[in-house]
């Protein structure tokens, strides 16, 4: 993943006939005026055509005019292409005017054409490859502008949702807390006069701290993960647990307090995808019950989401899905250099596997026993 798509596609085009400074150069060039990206074509042009001349017509030299027509091509366009063959076959024209073995003009003539239309026809070959390596070049910028801008989404949202579950915990949580003490004193002091609606201030302050621990448990949802080794399996065992008492279907979560992991970015991305396949077990599936595991496998580090509902279609295991959630699930795997599966589950169900080699694809983070 690290190697870049257009270093990939260099090394195919150039690489080995051309030396990476190769590259370099003709960025040069093709940023200069025409006639400077001209000089050494013409020079080469000039040079063949004296090799041309002192090695005589027994040793045809023709098809290296081919190098700097492929130069001014590849370097100015097939405008100066076409000026570098027209001049290479004067060059061959003159060159070999005094000595050839041709008895009559017209098949000295005809044999300059020839030369003149291989000199063509190297002018097409090379504009249509710099015309695909310009094409490819601009879809591989338009693939990268493409990832930078998911990748800047990702960011935004995950930054509006810790900002989200700070303000959650710091002012409303905190308000309601404020208010819930304020209706236990009044509870008290309808007591100790012995008023009636003591009891009613009492369910004031019970539902008030419910109210705490469903905005404690929102604000942990959004901001879950701690920068610390058991961060992430101690934010899916909670998971489990909130989402279970919000939707009543059964959801656990595996014993994974030996899994460590030391990148806050890993975890994030591996516990939005464990909230997304959960969250899409909840609503689309009817399951009853939802297991997530998070395991090492030797070098590796799976995550995996299990539920026994109704199952997905052929198509989205094959194609993948149009949902948003599940793109969001691919791309945070993707962006990890992880592998995510989804596939139906044997006896009924799904499973959402996300396998991460920690060495390989994110040098960053680590497991192991504590």
């Amino acid at each position: 993943m690290k190697t870049s798509i257009m270093s990939d596609l260099s090394v195919q085009y150039f690489e080995p006939a051309f030396a990476a400074k190769h590259r370099t150069i003709t960025e040069k060039m093709r940023d200069c005026p025409v006639w400077v990206a001209l000089i050494l074509p013409i020079l080469m042009t000039a040079a063949m055509a004296w090799l041309d001349y002192a090695t005589g017509w027994e040793v045809s030299l023709f098809i290296f005019y081919a190098a700097p027509i492929f130069l001014a091509v590849w370097w100015a366009g097939s405008w100066a292409g076409l000026f570098i063959a027209a001049l290479s076959g004067v060059a061959w024209w003159l060159a070999n005017e005094s000595f050839h073995p041709y008895e009559s003009r017209f098949g000295y003539t005809w044999a300059y054409l020839n030369r003149q239309f291989y000199f063509g026809l190297v002018v097409f070959a090379v504009k249509t490859v710099r015309t695909k390596q310009q094409a490819d070049a601009t879809r591989i910028q338009m693939l990268e502008e493409r990832r930078q801008l998911e990748q800047d989404i990702v960011a935004v949202s995950e930054h509006e949702q810790q900002r989200i579950g700070q303000d959650l915990h710091d002012g409303l949580c905190q308000q309601l807390a404020a208010i819930g003490c304020a209706a236990r004193v009044l509870a008290d002091d309808l007591q100790a006069q012995k008023n009636p609606e003591a009891r009613d201030a009492a369910m004031i302050e019970e539902a008030i701290q419910h109210a705490v621990l469903e905005a404690r448990s929102l604000a942990r949802g959004v901001f879950p993960v701690h920068v610390d080794h058991n961060g992430l399996a101690a934010a899916l065992a909670e998971l489990g647990q909130v989402m279970s008492r919000l939707t009543g279907v059964a959801i656990v979560a595996k014993d994974s307090a030996e899994v460590s992991v030391d990148d806050p970015e890993v975890s994030m991305h591996l516990y939005r995808i464990a909230q997304e396949a959960v969250a899409n077990a909840v609503r689309h599936s009817g399951a009853h019950e939802i297991t997530i595991n998070l395991k090492k496998i030797g070098a590796e580090l799976e995550l995996r989401i299990e539920d026994d509902g109704t199952g997905i279609d052929k198509g989205t295991q094959t194609q993948g899905t149009t949902g948003m959630g599940l793109r969001t699930m691919r791309y945070r795997a993707q962006a990890l250099g992880a592998s995510l599966e989804i596939a139906s589950r044997y006896g009924g169900g799904t499973i959402v596997r996300c396998l991460l080699n920690l060495k390989t694809n994110h040098p960053n983070a680590d497991h192991g026993q504590n």
